[in-house]
């Protein structure tokens, strides 16, 4: 595989992954179901970019210019890295025969990032433990990001059958 071929694979695959866990989103929005707003992601971003990591709430954080742009071109381009890890991990032979377990797994594992990272950056404690009801959003980050890893796994089939 070249390298430009593994960069357009790893691109499409991280793209349609993240399309696939945004139409999920759009699935708990009407069912009431409340969801990550990308606007605080922007907004966490751009006052990293001026060097404030962690926020008591982020939702009470100055806003930032443009951040819900910001925001949603994040969301993207960390989409776009996970499949550059899932690819990484599984082996460049996974894009020929993608098989759904490790697609999966990487799912359920990428939700790490949030969970440890984001989270508590955001003001929302290691596990959503700083909010009122951290065993669901917890299990709701769990089940969002096992969508990514479905995702990642169709993305990935429909681009070796094409």
């Amino acid at each position: 595989m070249t390298t430009t071929s593994l960069i357009l694979s790893i691109v499409l695959i991280g793209i349609g992954a993240t399309l696939v866990m945004d139409l999920w989103t759009q699935l708990l929005k009407r069912l009431g179901v409340t969801t990550l707003n990308y606007a605080m992601l922007g907004r966490w971003a751009g006052h990293l970019l001026n060097g404030r990591v962690c926020h008591q709430a982020i939702g009470k954080a100055d806003p930032v210019r443009h951040e819900l742009a910001w925001g949603w071109i994040l969301h993207y381009l960390i989409g776009l890295v996970f499949a550059a890890s899932l690819i990484t991990l599984a082996g460049q032979g996974w894009l020929l025969a993608p098989t759904l377990i490790p697609a999966l797994l990487f799912g359920l594992c990428s939700a790490l990032a949030p969970l440890c990272l984001m989270q508590p950056a955001m003001g929302a404690g290691f596990f959503a433990s700083k909010t009122p009801t951290p065993l669901k959003n917890c299990l709701r980050s769990l089940a969002t990001h096992c969508i990514f890893g479905l995702g990642l796994y169709l993305s990935a089939l429909v681009l070796s059958l094409a």
